[in-house]
């Protein structure tokens, strides 16, 4: 059961009610819709093979890491054909810089063999046969559903997992007990998008250790507010990414997103948003410029 909270007059506020708390929760969702219009994977891929090994190499590490280590890997092994075949030791060397290299190269090539073996060479479209591959959860098999195949699914990794918590949308920590508390708030139809503007939220405004609270646009429908800086100039400069002028993490990014490939060594501060950037894009790019 929510708590009473006290108010600034001293008067005690009335709990949200489960209701209260949907309706806000679609508002969040409605405004998170309008600051990140262009929210997406942040991984680079060409069809669902790629995303699902890129997404299986995610795992504990940026997606930046990965955009900089799938194109070679994607050069050598381009089919689940290929990389079934593929030696551990050379497979271990190339995606090596993402961390965890030794049980990565093993679920790719697991989950290449079960492509190979079981699916003909393709990435299956149902959460059920995804997930019995080597080294996808459902996280993994979300994403791929979601994002190659267009269907519905919520990415709870760590950022969405801690902003639902943040915005009193689930209290636990356990991620099929956050999807399904989530999924209950929202219709399908939402899921996916839901997914990429909460993850972009998180990586961008509201931080694990240092969320910038006195900068966040959503700030006055979050039961959390205060857990970081709330002065907004302070708030302003813990502002990450596009946010703050600075690249994105994908070295392919779609054509609307309004910041920068990360492979340019200039940020984009001073370069001309797109008219479809948002005015919270367009007042960070001012106050804040070139942080990097």
């Amino acid at each position: 059961m929510a708590e009473s909270k006290v108010t600034k007059a001293g008067r005690r506020k009335k709990p949200e009610t489960h209701l209260g708390m949907v309706r806000r929760a679609r508002k969040i969702n409605r405004e998170l819709a309008e600051l990140y219009p262009y929210a997406h994977p942040e991984l680079d891929f060409d069809g669902p093979f790629q995303l699902l090994v890129a997404t299986v190499l995610s795992a504990q590490t940026t997606d930046l890491r990965v955009n900089q280590t799938t194109p070679a890997l994607f050069a050598r092994y381009p089919t689940p054909e290929d990389l079934a075949a593929a030696v551990p030791e050379e497979l271990e060397e190339i995606v090596r810089p993402t961390g965890f290299f030794r049980a990565k190269a093993k679920s790719l090539i697991g989950l290449s063999i079960a492509l190979r073996d079981r699916f003909d060479g393709e990435v299956p479209h149902k959460l059920e046969d995804l997930v019995t591959l080597p080294g996808v959860g459902r996280k993994t098999a979300n994403v791929v559903i979601g994002n190659a195949f267009g269907g519905a699914g919520i990415t709870v990794d760590t950022h969405f997992g801690r902003l639902a918590r943040r915005f009193g949308w689930t209290t636990s920590e356990d991620p099929v007990q956050v999807e399904t508390d989530v999924a209950a708030i929202f219709p399908k139809s939402e899921w996916t998008m839901l997914s990429h503007r909460v993850v972009f939220h998180g990586r961008r405004v509201c931080h694990a250790r240092r969320p910038a609270c006195g900068a966040c646009p959503i700030a006055p429908l979050c039961p959390s507010y205060g857990t970081g800086e709330t002065d907004p100039e302070q708030a302003r400069k813990l502002l990450k990414y596009e946010l703050a002028g600075q690249p994105g993490q994908r070295l392919r990014p779609p054509a609307d997103f309004p910041g920068e490939a990360a492979a340019r060594a200039e940020v984009a501060a001073g370069h001309p948003l797109p008219d479809t950037a948002p005015d919270a894009v367009r007042a960070a790019r001012t106050n804040v410029g070139d942080q990097a």
